[in-house]
This record gives structure tokens, sequence and C-alpha cells, in this order.
């Protein structure tokens, strides 16, 4: 998988509550509709900034909090491919995995607003193109991969049948 997109950056610690307000998780169960409240509480005109294929970057322990899987949803249904960051909250990353979106753990220092980057899983880089830099990742362990490539675990399973590993 190769992405390209720019970057929306935040700090450390944000939470699901910051990823989707409380108040709206139980006004409506359409993710699109959720999706236009993304990170609203951080920044209210986020939603507006963002194109299909865009990246949020992040600091440590991204998604902590509450355990909703519908953060990762509104965040995959807003067309943010990957979320990029120095460390993710367990049971974030894994509902991330679980439906489909990308996680990318490395440094981001040296990723600011706005600039353009390249994610290779295959090669395991983030490629800065705006400053010509690359940052390495840990490769994700290949069922992961399979399970992303899938749109998440359920389709995964729909078309494996069953979990290989």
């Amino acid at each position: 998988m190769l992405l390209r997109g720019k970057v929306h950056k935040f700090g450390d610690n944000v939470n699901t509550d910051y990823i989707i307000s409380g108040k709206y998780k139980f006004k409506t169960l359409d993710m699109k509709e959720l999706s236009r409240h993304l990170m609203e509480d951080l920044d209210k005109e986020f939603y507006k900034k963002i194109n299909p294929g865009d990246f949020i970057v992040a600091g440590f322990n991204f998604g902590c909090g509450s355990s909703r899987e519908q953060a990762p949803l509104v965040i995959l249904n807003a067309q943010i491919k990957v979320v990029i960051a120095k460390s993710f909250a367990r049971i974030f990353y894994r509902n991330a995995i679980n439906v489909g979106l990308s996680l990318v753990e490395c440094d981001t220092e040296g990723l600011l607003e706005g600039d353009e980057l390249e994610v290779n899983f295959e090669k395991s880089k983030v490629r800065n193109i705006t400053k010509g830099v690359e940052v390495s990742f840990n490769p994700l362990p290949p069922i992961m991969l399979k399970i992303l490539e899938s749109g998440g675990l359920e389709e995964y399973i729909r078309k494996e049948g069953r979990f290989k590993l």
C-alpha cells in the first residue's frame, strides 16, 4: 500500500472524546454524519480543512480514553486513510485495525501541519515530500496488512472464510 496526503497535526493524548465528542455518539449511527464532527473540540473547522487521503499526525497516546469503536470509524468515514502517531492507546489500535483504519507508529516531530507525505507500507517508510526526508516505522505484521487491505476484520473473514495466521 502506498498512500499520499497532507498532514493535519495534533499533540499528545488525543482522546476518543476529542476524536468524536460524546455529545454526538448517541444522536445518530450514521458514520458519515458523525465524521462531520471529527476533532471539532480541538479544531472547529477541521472537517472543512481535510481532503480525501489526508493524514492525521499526532504525538503520544493517540486514541486514549473510552474504547468507542466510533472513533476510528469516523476518521475512516472522513476519508482519512492513515493516522500517524508516536504511540497509540491499545484499544484504539485494535479497533482501528478491525475497522480497516491504517496506523503508523513513528517519530512525528519533523512532520508539520500542511506537509505532503507519502506512506509506503511495503517499505515501512513515511516520506516527507515537502522536506525531502524519510522516517522509518516498524512494519505491520502480515496478518494486519491483510486485514487492512481487505477493509477491516469483518471483510477479511468474509473473504477468507476464517481467520488464517
